[in-house]
């Protein structure tokens, strides 16, 4: 019980500091637009108007995500576990104040995948908690087998990456950011094949790593769906003949004694 609330008051703190950071970002990033040169960046790590307006959006999209897990528990009555809930907190804290306030996509090899390989796997896993909240309903009736689970787990964590992929795509049109890296840092424009290469990378390392843990997740139902079921029919059967056997045993060799 104990820990429970240290791991409670823990979430608590890590969600003020970074519901304030992402707060303080928005005010920093709105001064520096004001401040910033209009087009493309001529000099490298220098940030145009439109840098500054992706970092906006991103710390306001932040700063309503974060309140999901809390409107999912107090609307539809699922216990998130908290250390869920401290891992999605960290993750909007990498992929928004690391990731666009302080230029980690840019100044981090490989930050972007390192992200969507971690986000798949997060979504895969609450995939399998949902469905496992579901069966646990007494309203719903829902019981699916392992195969269903783990099929709506992937299907749940490509999904979202795919709305991610359509949501980047929609902010570079609408607001001229450079969400899907069409752009290198020193302002040259991809095309063909190169512009796709940033939108096809983050679809694949969503698919693998969600598959990765679906394939986990599945050997690991099926795992307990064999011990909830217990010893096979046949060995059961045989188990109750022998002990009859026994039974009538027993009585013949007292009768002869």
């Amino acid at each position: 019980m104990k820990n429970k609330l240290k791991l409670a008051k823990r979430k608590r703190i890590l969600f003020f500091v970074i519901f304030v950071l992402l707060a303080a970002s928005v005010v920093y990033a709105t001064v520096m637009f004001i401040q910033a040169p209009s087009g493309v960046s001529t000099k490298e790590s220098e940030l145009v108007k439109s840098d500054y307006v992706l970092m906006i959006l991103q710390c306001l999209v932040g700063m309503v995500v974060i309140f999901l897990p809390a409107q999912a528990e107090q609307h539809y009555g699922i216990d998130i576990p908290d250390m869920m809930e401290m891992i999605y907190f960290i993750f909007l804290f990498c992929a928004i104040y690391l990731g666009e306030v302080q230029n980690f996509y840019y100044r981090v090899p490989f930050w972007d995948t390192i992200l969507h390989g971690f986000s798949a796997i997060m979504l895969a896993a609450l995939g399998f908690f949902l469905v496992d909240f579901m069966n646990r309903s007494k309203t719903l009736h829902l019981r699916l087998k392992p195969f269903f689970v783990s099929f709506f787990a992937f299907c749940f964590a490509t999904t979202c990456g795919v709305v991610w992929e359509i949501y980047e795509f929609t902010a570079d049109q609408i607001l001229g950011t450079n969400m899907q890296k069409f752009m290198t840092a020193e302002g040259v424009v991809l095309s063909g094949h190169q512009a796709l290469g940033d939108t096809m990378k983050d679809i694949i390392v969503d698919v693998v790593c969600a598959l990765a843990i679906v394939i986990l997740g599945y050997w690991n139902l099926k795992r307990l769906e064999k011990r909830r079921m217990g010893p096979k029919p046949e060995l059961a059967l045989e188990t109750s003949q022998l002990s009859q056997k026994e039974k009538t045993v027993e009585p013949n060799h007292q009768e002869k004694s």
